[in-house]
């Protein structure tokens, strides 16, 4: 028998295209989470999927007491929320570092850091807090081999060194995330993951000699969690789990995640036989990945995409199956992250009906700082 868990009693009630959460769902999956780890303090789960106050305030009333974020905006929600320690996972360049100052002075109650992965952004971080006589707490970004962000652990020795004398600011840590690692065997994502990670303990026993005191270190995301999570004291900050998708469901098959957000959208055209038309353009659905890979249709037969636009998706019918203009279908994005980014407003499900709606309110860049 097929498994209806998503379906709403009150679609007809629900315009589309929409994003649709399931808290039931959301709070089984921060369950999943705590109990994947020894020590709820070691947990730092990133915000950027849900962006959600709502979401936020869940995993606070569960105990979880450190985030990370990637904008000045997460970071502000979560502090709304009153979470007391939030990292801005992001090297805080030109009007960044005020706004961060603003923030932390607007809320003394959550210790706030950023990232920092060259000299002349910690000058600019110590001159900013300085003027303020606040202090800056930075982690170290180290490239472990991603290439987008961040220095070598080879190279970060002399940049903790210069960091050390600068006035009001402290390095706290050392922060390495390996998103890159996406293999489906688990095997060989330890062992990229190890590798890595290698150079990182290095670094981490040199640093800590040099400052006297013991660093913090954050690694990884969802696909190398699982690795991460058995280093003792390593804080690990997985994101995508509050969720889950399509694109981490067919790779991280050791992690038992629920889909907790889905698409609604309906036909709105049959253009000729054996294609169909729905209302899921791209600015409903994360779009940067190939065209068989945008959305999976709980509900739906054998479909191919052929096409896709702003406000239109196109499928080809590779079965028997009849469609009608207005028929409702369910969608599991392949990557929920930019999906929801796309939603002000997502409707929210309690026991099979559309009960309310929230405000995905760091979707925004900018909230009052």
């Amino acid at each position: 028998m097929e498994d209806r868990w998503y379906r709403i009693e009150n679609v007809e009630t629900v315009d589309s295209p929409t994003l649709v959460i399931y808290p039931d769902r959301v709070k089984q999956n921060i369950d999943i989470l705590l109990n994947s780890i020894d020590h709820i303090d070691r947990l730092r789960p990133h915000i950027k999927t849900h962006k959600s106050a709502e979401v936020s305030r869940m995993m606070l009333d569960r105990g979880i007491k450190k985030f990370k974020c990637a904008t000045i905006a997460e970071a502000e929600v979560l502090a709304i929320e009153g979470a007391p320690d939030v990292l801005l996972a992001y090297q805080p360049v030109g009007p960044k570092a005020k706004r961060l100052l603003t923030l932390s002075q607007k809320f003394p109650g959550t210790k706030f850091s950023c990232l920092v992965d060259n000299e002349a952004t910690a000058r600019e971080i110590s001159r900013c807090f300085s003027e303020a006589s606040k202090e800056a707490s930075v982690f170290v970004d180290l490239n472990v081999g991603m290439n987008r962000t961040g220095i070598t652990p080879q190279n970060a020795v002399e940049l903790i060194k210069s960091m050390a004398n600068l006035k009001n600011l402290r390095v706290m840590g050392l922060h390495a995330y390996d998103g890159h690692i996406r293999d489906t065997d688990m095997a060989i994502r330890t062992q990229k993951c190890d590798e890595g990670f290698m150079p990182v303990i290095k670094l981490k026993e040199t640093a800590e000699a040099l400052l006297g005191r013991e660093l913090i270190v954050i690694a990884g995301g969802t696909p190398t969690y699982s690795v991460h999570r058995t280093r003792p004291g390593v804080e690990c900050s997985p994101g995508t789990f509050i969720y889950w998708d399509q694109g981490y469901h067919d790779i991280l098959q050791e992690q038992k995640y629920l889909f907790a957000a889905l698409v609604v959208t309906r036909v709105v055209s049959l253009p000729k036989p054996g294609v169909i038309c729905v209302d899921l353009g791209h600015k409903a659905i994360a779009s940067e990945n190939a065209l068989d890979k945008r959305v999976t249709f709980l509900n739906g037969g054998a479909l191919r995409p052929i096409g896709h636009s702003e406000e239109h998706m196109i499928f080809e019918v590779n079965d028997n199956r009849v469609y009608v203009v207005g028929e409702v279908l369910y969608g599991v994005p392949y990557h929920i992250c930019p999906t929801v980014a796309l939603h002000q407003t997502p409707a929210i499900v309690y026991d099979g009906k559309v009960r309310e709606y929230w405000n995905t309110i760091s979707r925004s860049r900018m909230i009052s700082v």
